[in-house]
């Protein structure tokens, strides 16, 4: 049986989770919570700070009390992504405003965003779909143009660049997942990144329960107490640790998840040749990706089906991804949708997921790659995929 994920060790893990034990301060903000968020300010480029976090959900949790949101306030960002995403910011009240995707990157189309806006809107919240950047330049313009905030989704995109600038780095907020699902992962554990300096005090704030405790442990007030809203956001320093580890061993970790991205894609595309009816990972120029995932757009909903059970039955894991958020119940029940949604759709009935983790075996990636091709039915239907050359 070939697993979908399994989660790659650093080597370290043990090591630092023993000195937290001896240490004997398991709550969180301790040694390894500072270590991990001055790693991620430096490995980043600067930002004005990184906050350890419980989960991504709690990030973005935080980014949307950072924001401000009020009941019916707008927030525009893709169907095609996980539920948090829109979630964090219906707990406020505000009103997730489902765009469509575009249909090579599965990013949110940058070119649907501006029509969407309303007198109500108040932020944008892009997803860096497989750690591959959405246009950022052209939402970030949209956002200036609009008086916007921007919230950058990068869950699965650490470590990945927007030409020459590290995803996470460039709107207002953003947040990263450490889930075990994640390249990087400590079990569950998230981040959230502030890049815009007005906020940071705030931030912390809100991650301890709203207290001014974080100034206290500085020594610039004598006492803390409650000054704002906020909730328990932090991680244990057992999970800290366990991601320091990881953290150390980043670059490592995504070269060797490249290395069997780019062995799917090669074969894939030899195989496929000029046949454009099944679609592959696209990443434009200008762009590098950390390789979180590997899919296959198959020509429709009864091939994917097939492909999945396939797989299963010569005992290879894979899955399809996201349910649009714009169809499910409580999408329609607490959201709306601003454009026409036919590529999220589509995209959703036909995508296929293959095992990608930094240990499967070369013989395992060819098995993968050959049992899904022979799955893939001939057809000499003219696609609308583009064809991607990208390397890294």
């Amino acid at each position: 049986m070939i697993r979908f994920n399994f989660p790659c060790l650093a080597g370290s893990e043990l090591e630092y989770l023993q000195d937290v034990l001896e240490r004997g301060r398991l709550a969180g903000d301790g040694e390894y919570t500072k270590r991990c968020s001055e790693f991620l300010v430096n490995y980043l480029g600067g930002p004005a700070g990184v906050l350890l976090t419980h989960s991504c959900t709690a990030a973005l949790e935080m980014a949307a009390l950072l924001a401000d949101i009020q009941p019916g306030d707008e927030v525009i960002m893709p169907s095609y992504t996980f539920v948090s995403t829109a979630n964090a910011f219906v707990l406020r009240g505000g009103i997730p405003v489902f765009v469509d995707i575009r249909k090579d990157t599965l990013n949110i189309d940058e070119n649907l965003i501006e029509s969407a806006i309303t007198p109500r809107t108040k932020a944008i919240v892009p997803v860096h779909y497989a750690g591959v950047a959405c246009e950022m330049d052209v939402i970030m313009d949209i956002a200036k143009r609009h008086g916007l905030m921007v919230i950058e989704d990068a869950a699965q995109a650490l470590g990945s660049d927007y030409r020459g600038r590290k995803l996470g780095t460039i709107g207002d907020l953003a947040a990263f997942s450490f889930h075990e699902t994640k390249n990087i992962v400590s079990g569950e554990g998230g981040a959230l990144v502030i890049n815009n300096p007005r906020f940071m005090e705030r931030a912390e704030i809100i991650r301890e329960k709203g207290t001014n405790r974080s100034r206290f442990f500085r020594g610039e007030v004598d006492k803390y107490t409650w000054v704002d809203v906020g909730s328990s956001y932090l991680p244990s320093e057992l999970v800290a640790a366990f991601l320091y580890a990881q953290l150390r061993s980043v670059d490592e970790i995504n070269s060797r998840r490249l290395a069997i991205w780019n062995r799917y894609h090669k074969m894939f595309r030899e195989s496929l040749g000029h046949d454009e009816s099944i679609g592959l990972p696209f990443v434009a120029e200008g762009i590098t990706h950390n390789a979180h995932l590997f899919h296959v757009i198959t020509r429709d909903p009864e091939e994917q089906e097939r492909v999945l059970a396939g797989l299963k039955a010569s005992g290879i894991s894979a899955v399809f991804h996201y349910v649009p958020l714009h169809s499910s119940d409580a999408g329609r029940r607490f959201g709306r949708v601003a454009s026409g949604m036919q590529v999220t759709e589509s995209m959703s009935a036909r995508l296929v997921r293959l095992p990608l983790y930094p240990d499967l075996r070369e013989s395992e990636v060819v098995e993968i790659a050959e049992k899904t091709l022979a799955l893939l039915t001939t057809s000499n239907s003219r696609g609308d995929f583009p064809v991607s050359g990208a390397r890294q």
